[in-house]
């Protein structure tokens, strides 16, 4: 479940979002143990991905680095080759 949680940090464009709201609820279900909650948990599941994604977006914009800004492509190239390589 968790490998679906992208880094969002330092991409030219900035994390939509979109992204942002993904990883939350990516990480909210990791916490509860539901991928879908029951109408009973139904207010306070999607509570916590509000309230997570609101965090996160916090976080992304008030982070700073020196670090050359990061390209989506390159880094998914990156990705698939470590996957090819650990899984072949």
């Amino acid at each position: 479940m968790c490998r679906n949680i992208r880094t969002l940090f330092n991409f030219e464009p900035p994390a939509t979002e979109d992204e942002i709201h993904a990883s939350a609820l990516q990480f909210v279900r990791k916490l509860s143990g539901f991928n879908k909650p029951s109408q009973a948990n139904e207010a306070a599941f999607d509570r916590a991905v509000a309230e997570v994604s609101e965090a996160a977006r916090k976080l992304l914009t008030s982070l700073h680095t020196h670090a050359p800004v990061r390209d989506r492509e390159v880094e998914a190239e990156k990705a698939k080759e470590r996957s090819r390589l650990r899984f072949s």
